[in-house]
């Protein structure tokens, strides 16, 4: 069959050859070789023309990464501090400084300084523990320890997260003295370059002892001298092996392993401190395993944690006093360290033992001299617990303390307190009050209602005398919640605050003077220079002199033969009872010519308490703290001379 296709050329060759006749393959010439060779190296530069270019970029990218590394040196370091002057430890903080009223230092917010400690005046001790355990090659490099950045860095990795710093002694002095905590790029290149300036400008010597001077050790404790004193009470100068040990070791976490707080873990720190002092040859093996057999003592504060109601109260005063804001001072108050402690005491005594079975969790107790000068505050059963302050800052049912302002009004509207009353069964308006006991009992005088707190006959008298008078007596001896006019006011259901009460006290104490309770004596600046001195005070009558005479004979009464009589102690005192709806709260307020006190108890939820009354437990952790608190003084019978000059601000003459 013909085909229409036409041969291609592979087939024209096979059929032109013979079979059998064998092909000379074509000779190669010199020109070929050539020709070939030039279309192998088609496209392809020659090795020296590829090593120019590559010096040439490598040269233009290292013009390029020097300018952009001056211009990020020019970035970084155009704000950077005049090393020629460097800041004072502790300029720019301001600190407040409390003081009772016998000199004692009750606490100090804000950083605290001590002692300047020149290089020769550190220990050896020292200087080799926070070396050891900060910065192992601090005398070889200048600044940037590579080999303990890249160590940090490959523990981090293997630990999954940030473990250890790669940071040296002069690093952290540069981010101490200069910079923020913030975590970022530019925050740390400008440490590292304040670092190498740092090492260039001083010698090692010099840096450490910048370091040392102004590293935090917790506690608000700035430098070793401080927290020397703060937490061993002396001078770093004296400094012991575990002691220093134990300080280098707070540096890593200043504030969790403080030991005044953690004494524990601030100790098992120090002995990992004294391990690394015996690998570098420090001291022996021996040396550090007895070492850690003695840990070192931990000074006791003063004065307990009860004390900061006290100080936080004051804190928040200072700038209602002084115009000179934002500057350190020093705050002389009225606290007696004596009368707080027995304060504290007794409250705690109360509430850990009675106050458990009665289901009382919460108390506090307050007490001032009769001219208002504030001696103790406990503001709750723990402040490390809770640090709201129920002395001040709560707002509760007085109860029956209440009636205080009940039968003043009525003494003053002419009543007398010989007056009869029926203590019977009454209905104002649907509002039936009733007695603590169930019952009624009969005809008495005002005199005995009080004596005996008999609610039906407060009401009563609240009825005759009018609830705006009472009203109006409560707030003229220094009540200031608002208070409503209402039937319930006499037995104490509208709300007060435990230094208010107090002061209404202390008005009777002082035989009627207008009482406003401080705790501010003075405030200076560190210099001396004084920003505030308590006016003196002028008398001002909120009482004729016989109704203060008159009602405290009846609270006198009510300890001797009535509803206080668990508050009785060793000399003349006067007070009243006072127990809300359902046991929720109960309180005891009450006074000597000396001391001015009211306690309360309950529970921070209103929950009730299991049948605690003003008279049971308020009583007596009342009984308990006066005669601590009167330990030593003279007895007086109430409203002696003593409580007037209290109220003139002046001691017994």
């Amino acid at each position: 069959m013909a085909s229409d296709q036409k041969p291609t050329r592979n087939s024209a060759a096979k059929k032109s050859k013979k079979p059998g006749k064998l092909v000379t393959p074509k000779k190669t010439t010199v020109n070929d070789k050539s020709n070939r060779r030039s279309r192998l190296t088609k496209g392809k530069r020659p090795k020296s023309e590829i090593f120019k270019r590559l010096f040439y970029w490598a040269a233009v990218t290292g013009v390029w990464a020097f300018i952009a590394l001056f211009l990020t040196f020019l970035f970084l370091a155009h704000d950077l501090p005049d090393l020629d002057n460097l800041p004072p430890p502790g300029a720019g903080d301001t600190a407040v400084v409390v003081k009772a009223a016998n000199g004692a230092t009750l606490v100090r917010y804000g950083p605290v300084y001590g002692d300047f400690l020149k290089y020769n005046q550190i220990p050896d001790s020292m200087i080799q523990a926070i070396v050891s355990v900060e910065d192992k090659r601090f005398f070889g490099h200048n600044g940037f320890d590579a080999r303990g950045f890249t160590r940090a860095v490959y523990d981090n990795i293997m630990a999954g997260g940030i473990r250890a710093g790669g940071s040296t002694l002069t690093q952290q002095l540069a981010k101490n003295m200069f910079l923020t905590s913030e975590q970022n790029f530019t925050r740390k290149a400008r440490e590292l370059l304040l670092a190498f300036w740092l090492e260039q400008k001083f010698t090692k010597q010099e840096i450490l002892t910048l370091y040392l001077n102004r590293v935090y050790f917790g506690g608000g404790a700035y430098g070793i001298d401080a927290a020397s004193r703060k937490f061993f009470g002396q001078s770093a100068s004296r400094l012991t092996v575990s002691q220093s040990a134990m300080l280098a070791g707070l540096v890593k976490a200043p504030s969790r392993l403080a030991p005044h707080i953690n004494p524990v873990g601030a100790w098992d720190r120090g002995k990992i401190v004294l391990t690394l002092l015996a690998d570098d040859g420090k001291i022996t093996d021996d040396a550090a395993d007895r070492l850690k057999t003695r840990p070192p003592r931990i000074v006791a504060p003063v004065t307990g944690q009860d004390i900061r109601y006290f100080t936080d109260w004051i804190n928040t005063r200072i700038n209602r006093l002084i115009k000179a804001k934002g500057q350190s001072v020093i705050v002389h108050t009225t606290l007696d360290p004596g009368t707080q402690a027995a304060a504290a005491a007794a409250l705690s005594h109360g509430l850990s033992g009675e106050g458990v079975t009665r289901k009382a969790s919460q108390g506090a107790i307050i007490a001032m001299d009769p001219g208002g000068a504030v001696q103790a505050m406990v503001g709750g059963e723990n402040y490390g617990r809770s640090q709201f302050n129920r002395a001040v800052d709560a707002k509760r049912q007085p109860g029956s303390t209440f009636k205080l302002f009940t039968y003043l009004a009525a003494l003053e509207g002419g009543m007398k307190s010989a007056k009869k009353f029926t203590d019977e069964a009454i209905d104002i308006d649907g509002y039936k009050p009733g007695n603590y006991d169930g019952e009624f009992h009969g005809r008495m005088s005002a005199r005995e209602a009080f004596t005996r707190s008999i609610n039906t006959i407060a009401v009563q008298i609240g009825e005759t005398v009018g609830q705006e008078k009472i009203v109006e007596m409560a707030k003229r001896l220094g009540i200031k919640s608002p208070l409503q006019p209402i039937t319930s006011l006499p037995l104490g259901t509208e709300e007060v605050s435990v230094l208010d009460l107090n002061g209404a006290f202390a008005s009777i104490a002082n035989g009627g003077h207008k009482v406003d309770p401080y705790a501010i004596i003075e405030i200076t600046s560190l210099s001396g220079q004084v920003l505030y001195r308590k006016p003196r005070a002028r008398l001002e009558p909120v009482l004729v002199r016989k109704h203060a005479e008159e009602m405290a004979e009846m609270l006198e009464q009510v300890i001797i033969a009535g509803s206080g009589k668990n508050a009785r102690i060793d000399r003349p005192a006067a007070g009243k009872t006072g127990t809300t709806q359902n046991y929720r709260d109960a309180l005891f307020a009450g006074f000597t010519s000396d001391l001015v006190a009211t306690v309360w108890v309950g529970n921070d939820d209103d929950t009730p308490m299991n049948r605690v009354t003003g008279g049971g437990l308020p009583a007596r952790i009342w009984a308990d703290f006066m005669l601590e608190a009167h330990a030593g003084a003279p007895v007086r019978p109430i409203l002696s001379d003593a409580g007037l000059y209290r109220a003139m601000g002046e001691d017994e003459r």
